[in-house]
């Protein structure tokens, strides 16, 4: 009955017309203008536009013609809040109630139709969404952020948008009004009741051109409903400022600017892609932001050029990220309209305030409950500017500052303090930008949002946001009630703008768009919530009591700041440009972080080596290598010298910058930059110490000193854990092990992770290959030190609700049961984060906040805090510690890359494998009865099967678990990692008979199918004495042959004539001489036999004659054999047409690159498809309450849970794209004359090593590749074309040999740039999912006068395109190369190396995004 209940109220809305209550004359339209029936739905936003602007009445105009025409409306607009103000204004005008969507990633079917809530006493029922209340009582429905939905979300609305008709999840049908006005009856036989849709029901939707502006294009379908009326830039730009009588020069000057930009941008197509090499225009609300500037704080009459400078960057943040050549546009613009010189955009403006027009903060007083006076110094010849600006209701901390601080109040400090408070006094929220450049020194981000809350006496709630982060969440959370009833709760954006707090929304970045459906609440204070409620900007007190509407406190205030995870061009868009007031952050300058570095009474003159290696570091790090490094910000510096500072004897610095940097896990043309970089700024290598055994004594862990080839060492005493501090967990949460083998390498890192636990405070990361003791080291440690740990492990499918409590679902009542962290956060424990790579990044990412700040939001509404601020929070114990435990990062452990959103709140530390010496001294203390000299070779033979995975040689690293051959848990054990070797030695003593092969193929055959690999180990344990007869397929084979074939055939008759093919057939003969392909035969071709002159087998058991028989063959016959045996090669090679001198030429490059095509072929092999969507992921334990699934709950079914997640593609699905690669090589003379060095031998190495890899890949499509050269004579010498692949081993020989002949005769010269110009273009072209160019080249740079500025434009011609430039011979002294292209240039010194690191650097790209897959061109140079 509830349907027709809600029909028969609809239906009396329908009949009563509600009296008009005035007559509205809009140009040559005149229109009854109706009262409402329901007013709280009626517009009451405080920013309408103003309805005397021409601007605005033509585009109300235009709307009121289409809503009397019964049509809906599209307005195309730039980001921006014109086009919802002016959907606003038009409800206003025409007196009509209205509905907002605002659209995201997130948004489904749900919000644009009905959703289930369970009411008490268990009844179903559905909630119509915004947009099916618009349509049955008559409102204007407003959908901005059209391009934002994902694919498929929008045509729900297609039917109800053409021809009024919507299916509704309760059985109802909304059909339109003509057609219910034809229907006898309201119910269909099946019971369906038809609802008609509202007359007066009209829609206007908001979107973004896309492009230029990102986002999804149109549904052409959804798209033909609608009457476009697209919004004029500059007409929004003026509509949107106040007009003031007074004139102000200044900003007269840069309105003329700014609209002439925009009309510049305009006549170059602005909605083409291609005007992005200008000068973006200004955002929307730019005009409005230096209006409200100028009037509040005027301007002197001249700026100086960085205070212009940053004037710029606040009113259009873009520029920050703008190619340069927009910068000098602007520059030059300046300059002509009058305003001056313009500084430059990084902004290091160190001798002058940095207040935005030389403002700078004087005074901070109380002026009321809810607002401060805050006095502004203004710059020479102005007056002094107090303003009233809102403010908290906690005490104000006294300005100027008193008493000793725990910052430094630096004038870049105090300039920056300035911009929010004139930010914040223009009542705007505030966004503050890091910089441009991927590794900088600390903008002391944190301490001004804290600083700035603690002025204006505001309760401060920090709100970290992570990438999964729903549009939803950011409103409101879900709650069941006692009884099962559900609800929703605020989030505590929204509880916040209730008791105007000051909220800090930190790494907005990471949410990307989803940032977009704040933009109504920041710009305007208005937002929808649950159930038809929303917060107003004006409402009367009967209406709030009412509880539909609410409004925002005007002290509410919002600050974003970013993860510094992304690129500022992947985020910093126009819609956040618009949503806040930007603030450009500024590093400190060398002398501010010098004196912080010197405060922790480290000496001046490790401070000053240290800042020098710094800044040549952080210059190193760009966009395209920043995945790859480590930053170096201050807070990691500050680490390092309260380091120094306390333990001074610690003068290896090296080892402490290569640990902090986790140095070892870099690849290797990274690594040789930071060698490089270590030793120009006078930090060079230190002969490692011994560490003797650590012990307890006199209630501390004491490591005795160290040995040391010069200076003084002290032993290190580690205070124990005070266990009346944690009674509970002394009893039952320290590890326990009986017994633990000492080795000096990790005696020093426990050392090193016992001072930054205890006495620095620090939280851990500990990286590591598999089985290198990660867990046993921090076990051993907390049993030493007495210290209780908890433990998780993470997984690809970890949540972050999983990682701070467990859900389940009973009788319909959600419980809450603490996890392991939240029990460490409250006892002070020691947490161990398992394979923290496996999890996905944004779970990761909330240990950033944990361990930087000690805070941390739960889904249930408590938090975690450094101190008790409100009740229920949960105060983080001083003893608290995080450690996370992750594998190395990169393939083939193929975790995610988790160190970048961990920022550098983790002291960084990472486990080697034990060097020999300890390797060998472990395994006699766990085995003492074993043979010494075969200890020797068997830790010889492993150390040089690492060396091999670590030059790229092999596929699997190593490890000590790994090394010794036998996999099997033995419990108390420190090291799992050498308990294979005892079970090798056990199995040894108890099959004597079985040999050392048998043993080793434990290990092994993980790789049988990998020849080239196979050999490689042989090798190996051949140099090392270690004498195996067979690996591999063969040694499988064999030991099936002795155990279950030990059969020995002695032919009667053993008479032999001449070798000869013999006869042909398909059944399995053995011995005798007339058969081909029998075994055990003499004469003819075939196994296990003698005389005959090849092998063949066909089928059938292999019976052998013994060996006596085999060499008992007379000399012709061998001979004979052997001649045949010729002929047959060279009839092969005939149908290769390839001479015998070519086949061995191509063999011995083959053979070259045997080890290297391996692992090459092992990643192209294993990359997926990577093309993913997001979709809700349904069925889940925990996440969002799935509403479809709410009725199962009630039966108590656990699974009631969904969340937005990327559907990865099913195994083998193929891309739907390949990836595009073109290799360019270098065919200049300069390759044939210095040949003695290798290099043209290298390159042909390469050129097979990469022909033979993409023939032997399974499933070819997956790449699209090609190789080309260059030489003097030009720029492009084809060697292979994309379309036709090599497919016979003769073709891929004439490639070689090309590569050989043209450097022979090539006329002197160099197309280098031209070459990898027209590779990139011509890679561009392709549609494809990545694309790929790797040049290879000599680097004959300065005789053809080439510099680095031609070659980094070549080289980033086209962003979307990555480059690869591998430096040898000449080249791998041309330093510069490197510096002018970090992450993308490569100096190779062993030529014999250009395989590996092609293997090496392509992995880099291919495993780091994880969105696109890339298509290679190989091109080769030839310069003269």
């Amino acid at each position: 009955m509830a349907p027709q209940r809600r029909l028969n109220q609809l239906l009396i809305e329908l009949k009563s017309t509600p009296e008009p209550i005035g007559t509205l004359k809009l140009g040559d339209i005149t229109y009854e203008v109706p009262a409402s029936l329901t007013p709280s739905r009626l517009a009451r936003s405080s920013n309408l536009l103003d309805i005397n602007d021409p601007v605005n009445v033509d585009n109300l105009h235009f709307i009121l013609q289409k809503y009397l025409l019964g049509q809906d409306v599209f307005l195309v607009s730039q980001p921006g809040p014109y086009a919802r103000r002016l959907a606003l204004t038009f409800a206003s005008l025409i007196n009509t109630e209205y509905e907002y969507i605002a659209l995201h990633r997130d948004v489904g079917e749900t919000e644009l139709k009905q959703g289930r809530e369970i009411r008490k006493g268990g009844n179903l029922v559905y909630v119509d969404s915004p947009a099916v209340n618009a349509v049955k009582h008559g409102r204007l429905l407003i959908l901005e952020g059209i391009e934002k939905a994902e694919r498929g979300i929008m045509p729900v609305l297609n039917n109800l948008l053409e021809n009024r008709e919507m299916n509704l999840d309760d059985g109802t049908h909304i059909i339109h009004p003509h057609r219910y006005a034809q229907l006898e009856a309201t119910t269909t036989e099946q019971g369906k009741v038809f609802i008609p849709a509202h007359k007066n029901f009209r829609v206007i939707a908001i979107a973004a051109p896309v492009p230029p502006y990102p986002g999804y294009p149109l549904d052409p379908p959804f798209r033909s409903r609608f009457q476009a009326r697209f919004i004029d830039p500059v007409g929004s730009l003026l509509s949107l400022t106040n007009v003031s009588p007074t004139p102000i020069p200044l900003y007269d000057k840069l309105r003329d600017l700014i609209l002439s930009t925009q009309y510049a941008s305009e006549s170059r197509s602005a909605l083409e892609v291609i005007s992005k090499t200008s000068l973006p225009p200004f955002p929307q609300t730019a005009l409005t932001k230096l209006r409200s500037l100028v009037e509040k704080f005027p301007p002197p009459e001249e700026l100086s050029p960085a205070q212009l400078a940053r004037l710029f960057l606040t009113i259009h943040p873009g520029l920050i990220h703008a190619p340069f050549q927009a910068w000098a546009i602007l520059s030059r613009q300046t300059e002509e309209s009058g305003l001056g010189e313009l500084g430059s955009p990084s902004m290091s403006s160190i001798d002058e305030s940095i207040g935005i027009l030389g403002y700078s903060v004087a005074e901070i007083r109380r002026a009321g409950d809810s607002t401060a006076q805050v006095t502004f110094s203004p710059p020479p010849g102005l007056q002094p500017v107090t303003l009233t600006v809102a403010a908290g209701q906690k005490q104000l901390r006294p300005f100027p500052f008193t008493g000793k601080l725990e910052f430094n109040p630096t004038m870049r400090f105090m300039g920056l303090l300035t911009c929010f408070l004139q930010a914040h006094a223009l009542a705007w929220d505030i966004s503050l930008i890091p910089p441009a450049m991927p590794s900088t020194a600390s903008a002391s981000t944190s301490t001004l949002v804290r600083v700035f809350g603690q002025l204006l006496g505001y309760d401060a709630e920090v709100i970290h946001m992570y990438k999964e982060l729903g549009g939803r969440e950011l409103i409101m959370r879900r709650k069941i009630e006692d009884g099962g009833a559900t609800t929703w709760e605020p989030s505590p954006l929204i509880e916040g703008a209730w008791a105007g707090r000051l909220l800090h929304l930190s790494g907005l970045d990471v949410i990307g768009s989803t940032a977009g459906s704040l933009s109504r609440i920041v710009q305007d204070r208005e937002i929808e919530l649950w159930e038809h409620k929303r917060i107003v900007a004006e409402a009367s007190a009967e209406e709030l009591s009412s509880g539909e509407l609410s409004i925002a406190h005007p002290s509410f205030r919002v600050i974003s700041t970013a993860s510094k995870s992304l690129l500022l061009k992947d985020w910093l868009s126009d819609e956040h440009a618009n949503m806040f007031f930007p603030i450009p952050s500024q590093p400190m300058d060398a002398k501010e972080e010098s004196a912080i570095l010197s405060a922790t009474g480290c000496p001046q003159e490790l401070v000053d080596t240290l800042l020098l290696f710094a800044e040549k570091y952080r210059q190193s790090i760009s966009s395209d290598n920043v995945l790859k490094n480590r930053k170096l910000g201050t807070r990691s510096l500050v680490r390092i010298v309260r380091r120094l500072a306390l333990y001074p004897q610690d003068t290896d610095l090296q080892s402490i910058i290569q640990r902090s940097l986790l140095a070892e896990f870099l690849p290797a043309t990274e690594k040789m930059n930071l060698s490089t970089l270590l030793e120009d700024s006078n930090i060079f290598k230190k002969t490692p110490p011994f560490n003797p055994s650590p012990f307890v004594a006199d209630k501390a862990l004491v490591f005795p000193e160290p040995s040391s080839t010069g200076g003084e060492t002290y032993a290190t005493s580690i205070p124990l854990f005070d266990a009346a501090q944690d009674p509970e967990g002394a009893a039952s949460h320290v590890p326990h092990m009986d017994h633990f083998y000492d080795n000096s390498l990790q005696t020093g890192l426990m050392r090193d992770i016992a001072i930054d636990l205890e006495i620095l405070g620090e939280h851990i990361v500990l990286l590591g290959n598999q089985g290198v003791g990660k867990n046993k080291i921090i076990d051993r440690l907390c049993q030493l030190l007495g210290r209780p740990r908890e433990y998780i492990q993470l997984h690809r499918d970890t949540t972050v609700n999983q990682l701070m409590f467990t859900t389940s679902l009973e009788g319909g009542i959600i419980n809450y049961t603490d996890s392991p962290l939240l029990r460490a956060i409250k006892f002070g424990r020691v947490i161990i984060i398992d394979e923290a790579d496996k999890a996905p990044e944004h779970v990761v990412a909330i240990f950033r906040s944990l361990a930087g700040q000690g805070e941390m939001s739960l889904s249930d509404g408590r938090r975690v805090r450094p101190s008790l601020e409100r009740d229920g929070d949960i105060v983080v114990h001083p003893n608290f510690r995080l450690i996370l435990l992750a594998n190395r990062p990169g393939y083939p452990f193929l975790g995610n890359h988790f160190l970048q959103v961990l920022g550098e709140n983790f002291s960084a530390h990472s486990v080697s494998n034990p060097d020999q010496e300890s390797e060998r001294n472990l395994i006699g203390q766990l085995a003492p009865d074993l043979d010494k000299d075969l200890i020797l070779r068997l830790v010889g033979a492993f150390h040089d099967l690492r060396k091999g995975y670590e030059n790229g040689i092999l596929n699997y690293p190593y490890s000590l678990r790994g090394r010794y051959f036998l996999v099997i848990s033995v419990s108390s054990q420190l090291i799992t990692l050498c308990v294979e070797l005892i079970n090798l030695v056990r199995h040894m003593k108890a099959y004597p008979s079985d040999s050392l092969g048998d043993a080793l193929r434990n290990v092994f055959d993980f790789d049988i199918y990998k020849p080239d690999t196979i050999d490689k180990l042989s090798e190996i344990l051949i140099h090392h004495g270690l004498q195996v007869p067979h690996l591999g397929i063969d040694a499988a084979r064999e030991a099936a042959k002795k155990k279950v074939q030990d059969i020995h055939f002695e032919p009667k008759q053993t008479d032999l004539d001449q070798p000869k093919e013999g006869e042909h057939d398909d059944k399995e003969h053995s011995g005798g001489n007339r058969w081909a392909g029998g075994t055990g035969g003499r004469d003819t071709a075939g196994l296990g036999g003698r005389g005959g002159y090849k092998r063949l087998y066909k089928k059938g058991e292999i019976k052998q004659v013994s060996d006596a028989l085999k060499q008992n063959v007379p000399d012709h016959i061998r001979e004979k054999a052997r001649e045949m045996a010729r002929q047959e090669l060279q009839r092969r090679l005939e149908e290769l047409d390839m001479s015998v001198s070519e086949a061995k030429g191509y063999g011995q490059l083959l053979t070259a690159t045997q080890a290297h095509m391996a692992s090459l072929l092992d990643l192209l092999e294993h990359l997926a498809a990577k093309e993913e969507e997001r979709v809700w992921v349904k069925r889940q334990i925990d996440g969002e309450l799935d509403d479809s699934r709410l009725t199962e709950g009630l039966t108590g079914e656990s699974t009631v849970y969904k969340r937005r997640g990327m559907e990865k593609p099913e195994i083998g699905r193929p891309q739907i794209k390949p990836k595009r690669i073109k290799f360019i090589f270098d065919l200049s003379a300069s390759m044939y004359r210095f040949q003695y060095d290798g290099r043209l031998q290298r390159s042909m190495e390469t050129a097979v090593m990469l022909m033979e890899t993409f023939d032997r890949l399974s499933r070819k499509e997956k790449y699209v590749w090609d190789m080309c050269g260059h030489s003097g004579d030009g720029p492009d010498i084809t060697l292979t074309e994309a379309d036709k692949p090599l497919t016979e081993l003769k073709e891929r020989w004439k490639v070689t040999e090309k590569m050989y002949m043209v450097p022979q005769y090539a006329f002197a010269g160099d197309y280098t740039v031209e070459a990898i110009m027209k590779g990139v273009n011509e890679v561009a072209k392709y549609d494809a999912d990545d694309w790929f160019v790797i040049a290879i080249t000599d680097a004959n740079f300065g005789r053809y006068q080439i510099s680095s500025e031609e070659l980094t434009r070549a080289m980033k011609h086209n962003p979307k395109v990555n480059t690869a430039l591998i430096c040898i011979g000449e080249g791998a002294e041309a330093s510069w190369v490197t510096k002018s292209l970090p992450g993308r240039a490569f100096r190779v010194a062993n030529t014999g190396d250009i395989p590996t690191s092609c293997a090496a650097f392509c992995p880099q790209w291919w495993t780091v995004e994880v969105k696109r897959q890339p298509v290679l061109r190989t091109c080769t140079s030839v310069s003269g």
